[in-house]
């Protein structure tokens, strides 16, 4: 690893600079975003792999964001490239048709020859084995203030090839306290951990207001692909099993999580590939999944990634979780959200999806209304048990539309 100017660094970038080549940058709030300044600096054109990047991405001409998540920062680009793949199976594309030819990164500083990736590991790994193969570039904007995390994210100085310093504070979402519909879901969906549980939980108020929920609990573990300030809460309360590790891909949060994280052993970061497998996810007993959506059917289908016909999120983790959790051993996997769209003005429990299904089969599905009994039941008392969440408004709309599609009589 070379500590390089922005001088050197143009030089080092100018071999990319005719033709469009692909950079690899992490999202979420792990982005170099001194780094990637540079680098847009120096390439006329490239196309940027981002997962759920925020705001700050370059917006312009020659910039093409390609991404399996998308994020509030390219979410309106009209140049963005949508590739809908589960996160588990983002890790290939690099080894096939989407192979990088430049990774950034966001790291620890150094010790003993080695670096940390710190707050996101995620796909990372696979990208940088990919662009090593291909003999491509990976630059490291350095800051002593990531936090050192452990596990798949602990590498060799020699797999970089370039490191600019950058002390700068870590960035974290806006603190946000979940609001009275969201705790009163929130504690629904508690009442479906038991003791001992695994917990995915994904993005959202929903999933937050579940961790307050649980502070009661006692022997909980982690396995999911990220978490936030509300598994330290459950540290605090005692709440997690402190004899096991608390595995997950990528985390964010508030400067206190970001100290927590720090060194901590127990703290352990694997890569997608891993922490997302389904067969990974199934092997730990009582696994309980809780995601958010759009919208639920009347068919069980869940839509977390579109509105209309604009691509909003991605697949991200919630299919390979949901898979995972139903073949676990006294699994759980729940869908929760408010039975009522204020924006929109309209049901989130409709006939039909508007957009692709994101996953299907839940164990349940909750409301604010109460929970729906999902699997294992059949296709008409899967109906009529969404029809019973759903908003009083929507009801009767949603009972003489399952009589057409033949899901009552």
């Amino acid at each position: 690893m070379k500590l390089v100017d922005e001088v050197a660094l143009t030089a080092a970038l100018a071999p990319w600079s005719v033709g469009c080549p692909r950079v690899v940058v992490p999202g979420n709030f792990a982005t170099p975003h001194a780094l990637l300044g540079h680098l847009d600096k120096a390439l006329p054109t490239y196309r940027l792999f981002a997962l759920n990047a925020q705001l700050g991405f370059p917006e312009r001409d020659g910039v093409v964001h390609e991404s399996p998540f998308v994020g509030p920062g390219v979410r309106s680009s009209p140049r963005l490239d949508y590739l809908p793949a589960r996160l588990s199976l983002v890790p290939r594309l690099f080894a096939a048709s989407h192979a990088p030819d430049i990774v950034l990164l966001h790291t620890t500083a150094p010790r003993a020859g080695r670096i940390s990736l710190g707050v996101e590991v995620n796909v990372l790994p696979a990208a940088i084995e990919s662009v090593r193969r291909r003999g491509g570039l990976v630059i490291a904007q350095v800051n002593p203030q990531m936090p050192w995390t452990c596990g798949d994210g602990e590498l060799s100085t020699d797999l970089i090839d370039l490191a600019m310093d950058s002390d700068e504070p870590l960035a974290g979402p806006d603190p946000r306290k979940p609001g009275d519909l969201e705790r009163l879901i929130g504690d629904r969906v508690a009442g479906f951990v038991e003791d001992g549980a695994t917990l995915q939980l994904g993005i959202g108020g929903i999933p937050d207001a579940t961790l307050t929920g649980l502070l009661r609990k006692r022997g909980l573990r982690i396995w999911t692909e990220m978490f936030s300030d509300g598994v330290l809460a459950l540290e605090q309360a005692g709440a997690l099993d402190r004899d096991e590790q608390l595995v997950t891909s990528f985390l964010f949060g508030s400067p206190e999580l970001y100290d927590w994280v720090d060194g901590n052993p127990r703290v352990h970061m694997l890569r997608t590939e891993v922490t997302n497998d389904p067969g990974e996810i199934a092997r730990h007993p009582r696994m309980t999944s809780v995601n958010s959506a759009l919208q639920v059917d009347l068919f069980g289908q869940a839509n977390a990634s579109w509105i209309g016909s604009r691509v909003y999120s991605g697949f991200g983790g919630q299919s390979d979780f949901v898979v995972g959790a139903l073949h676990s051993r006294d699994g759980v996997a729940v869908v929760a959200l408010p039975s009522w769209h204020p924006k929109a003005d309209r049901s989130t429990i409709v006939a039909a999806l508007d957009g692709p299904a994101t996953s299907f089969q839940h164990s349940w599905v909750v409301t604010e209304q109460g929970a729906a009994a999902i699997w294992p039941a059949s296709s008409r008392d899967q109906a009529e048990n969404l029809i019973r969440v759903a908003h009083p408004d929507a009801r009767q709309d949603l009972r003489r539309e399952a009589r057409i599609r033949g899901l009552a009589s």
